[in-house]
This record gives structure tokens, C-alpha cells and sequence, in this order.
């Protein structure tokens, strides 16, 4: 679930390509889970797979949380995070990064997001339920 009022925008990678992006409904924790595969996950995650408090991230990932937690407070759209496959065979998380780790850190467990057509097959395993 999710913090009430959020509400999402399309990134403008999907914008550009609408035809080829799907929404689906992701379980958080599944996606963290593989997540932690990936070489950006060491910015937000702890070594055991938590994501950090804000005083332990990056100055650059501190801010953008920062920024998250501002637009939730204001009501302001957040941009739909885009993840993928990664090459190997992980969850990335592309654009909307922010949004997405930071609302996992403020207990969402399951997020609309947009994926590749292509990458349907890939991501069953990581659908809510």
C-alpha cells in the first residue's frame, strides 16, 4: 500500500514511448530482493538488503529523498519509477528511483510502476499478489 494521496505521472522516457511501456503492480520486497543484485543498490540498501535511513545515504541520494518527502508533504505528483531486467538477470530501477525507494522506506509494499513490453515474462515472479 501506499501513503494516501500519492499520485504518479508518467516519466518522460515513457512519454517519448508510450507504445512500448506496460504498468504493473510490483511487490516491494520482491523487488528489493533482487535489487540488491544491482551496483547502484549499495547508495540505498544496507548490506543485509534495508534501505538506510536518510542519515546514511549519499549527499546526492540524501537530497533526493529529501525532495520525495517534500513533494509527498506538498501533494505533488511523483514520477512513475521505471524498472528493467538487468544484465544479471536482476531488477534495475531506472527513473523514479527516488520516489520508489523512498516510499518503500515509509512502508508501501507494493507500487504501480512501468516496465518494458518486452520484459512482461521476466517480471510474473515480482507481480503483487
Amino acid at each position: 500500500m501506499l501513503p494516501p494521496k500519492v499520485t504518479f505521472i508518467d516519466s518522460l522516457a515513457v512519454k517519448s514511448r508510450p507504445e512500448g511501456y506496460v504498468n504493473v503492480t510490483v511487490s516491494i520486497p520482491l523487488v528489493l530482493e533482487s535489487w540488491r543484485e544491482s551496483l547502484f543498490s549499495y547508495e540505498w540498501l544496507t548490506q543485509d538488503g534495508r534501505i538506510k535511513n536518510k542519515t546514511d545515504l549519499p549527499p546526492a541520494e540524501k537530497t533526493k529523498r529529501e525532495t520525495i518527502e517534500q513533494k509527498l508533504k506538498s501533494g505533488e505528483a511523483l514520477e512513475t519509477p521505471v524498472l528493467g531486467i538487468g544484465l544479471q538477470d536482476n531488477i534495475e530501477i531506472g527513473s523514479g528511483r527516488a520516489a520508489f525507494l523512498t516510499l518503500a522506506s515509509l512502508g508501501a509494499t507494493e507500487m504501480s510502476v512501468h516496465i518494458l513490453k518486452s520484459n512482461k515474462d521476466e517480471f510474473k515472479s515480482f507481480l503483487a499478489s
